[in-house]
Parts: C-alpha cells; sequence; structure tokens
C-alpha cells in the first residue's frame, strides 16, 4: 500500500495535560495520539499539528496530519484512534488530502475564544474551562479597546519573553468582545500567533474592562513593542482553539 497524507480534526480537554507538543516525562496531547496510532498500526508516526497549545488549554477545532502506509482505511481511522485514547481527547474525522497539505503551512487563519465568568460564586461545572474572575467588566469599553487590535500589526508588546521567532507582526482578521449573563467571552480571529498571545490580549483588554486604562492604551501599548507595557497574562484554563482554516 502506498503512504497516504491524512488530516486529522481533534477535540480535546486541556486541563490534565502538559499542551499539546510531545515533552520528555510530561503528558501532551500530540504524546497520546501518537502512541493511538502506534498502538492501532505498529507505527510511529509524527503527529503534525497546527497549533502548539499551552498547559491547561483546550481545542475543539485542532487540525493535524499523518503520514502512513496502514490497511486501516481511512473513516475508520478516527472512532479506532479515538476508541485508543483517553476519555478528554477525540479524533472527529479523518479524511484523506493532498500530499502537500501540511497541517501547520498550509493554515490561513485560526480563532481562539476566552471565556471569563465573572459570578460571585465558582462555576465548579465549568472551572477548567474558564478565568473566574469575580467583579463587572466594561463590555463596551473592551470591544473599543479589542477593534483596535484588528489589522496588519507588530504584536511584540503581547508576546510572551519565551517567543523567540524573528517577526513579531500579525495579522489580526477580527476581535470581538461579547457578554452572556456572567460569561465574558473573547474571540480573536488571524493569520498566526506569538508564544501567549491571546492570553496576553485577554489580560490587557481585562485591564481596559476594569477601568484601569482607556481602551485607546491599546494603540500606545502596540507602539511600545515592549512585553511590560501591556497588562498581565491570563490564565491558560479559559482559553479554547475554536478552529482552523485552510
Amino acid at each position: 500500500m502506498a503512504e497516504r497524507n491524512i488530516k486529522l480534526h481533534i477535540s480535546y480537554d486541556g486541563a490534565d495535560y502538559h499542551g499539546w507538543q510531545v515533552q520528555p516525562g510530561q503528558q501532551t496531547v500530540q504524546g497520546e495520539i501518537t502512541n493511538a496510532v502506534e498502538r492501532l498500526t505498529g507505527q510511529t508516526v509524527r503527529v503534525n499539528g497546527s497549533s502548539r497549545t499551552d498547559a491547561g488549554v483546550s481545542a475543539l477545532g485542532q487540525v493535524a496530519n499523518i503520514r502512513i502506509d496502514t490497511p486501516v482505511p481511512t473513516e475508520n481511522l478516527a472512532r479506532a484512534l479515538t476508541e485508543r485514547l483517553p476519555a478528554d481527547i477525540a479524533i472527529n474525522k479523518a479524511i484523506d488530502v493532498s500530499d502537500d497539505f501540511d497541517a501547520i503551512r498550509s493554515t490561513k487563519s485560526k480563532m481562539y475564544r476566552y471565556t471569563i465568568f465573572t459570578g460571585s460564586q465558582t462555576p465548579v461545572l465549568q472551572i477548567r474551562h474558564c478565568w473566574h474572575r469575580v467583579g463587572k467588566l466594561d463590555i463596551p469599553a473592551m470591544d473599543k479597546a479589542a477593534k483596535l487590535l484588528t489589522g496588519k500589526k507588530d504584536f511584540k508588546s503581547f508576546a510572551s519573553a519565551g517567543d523567540s521567532r524573528e517577526s513579531s507582526v500579525r495579522t489580526i482578521l477580527s476581535c470581538d468582545v461579547s457578554s452572556d449573563e456572567k460569561q465574558v467571552y473573547i474571540d480573536v480571529q488571524a493569520n498566526g500567533f506569538l508564544y501567549n498571545m491571546v492570553r496576553n490580549i485577554v489580560g490587557t483588554l481585562v485591564e481596559v474592562g476594569r477601568g484601569k486604562w482607556p481602551a485607546e492604551k491599546i494603540t500606545e501599548i502596540l507602539e511600545a513593542r515592549d512585553r511590560t507595557a501591556a497588562g498581565p497574562i491570563a490564565p491558560a484554563s479559559g482559553l479554547c482553539l475554536m478552529w482552523i482554516k485552510y
């Protein structure tokens, strides 16, 4: 049989994992899927994931590709792999794609959602997937600030000090802040993200929402190109990768 390039659509609860990427001595999502493929096919493959989500970050729309020569039909792979994975990781779909498809390089854009719970009572059923931050936030001010982040800009002020990529220029296609009673949602769609970029954006928008800074502060922060100019990093628990477009 010839080697196939297979695209995997993946969901996971990242609360108990040390992020996506394989790390020695740590439980990771990529590691679990690699092990599941090996148990199913007897082969060790590279599970090439589009987004290297951090420890504690979840995903509903992660995408990866694997190159494999196996008699297992592609249409059976999603179910067969999910059966060999922990209950908090699922392969939702597996499809054959062209040989030139690469889950990282072929990405056009991706969208993350950050959830904040502002009620005083601990949301025990959601606590692994939100930032429980008690207190009212000014949603219109946050949304106004969020709109100042859209476009092609240098996001060095929102990159972790540990981000070693040559360019910190990215294009945010949309950034929206909305609320539903005690829940606040921050949706950020971009052509790519720097390390901890979304969590640093969220922490900064919360500073606007609690009245520390005006919305226009965003422009000053961007111009500074300095991480210390922006707000604190938001907890990983509230972040979820929603979808990736190709």
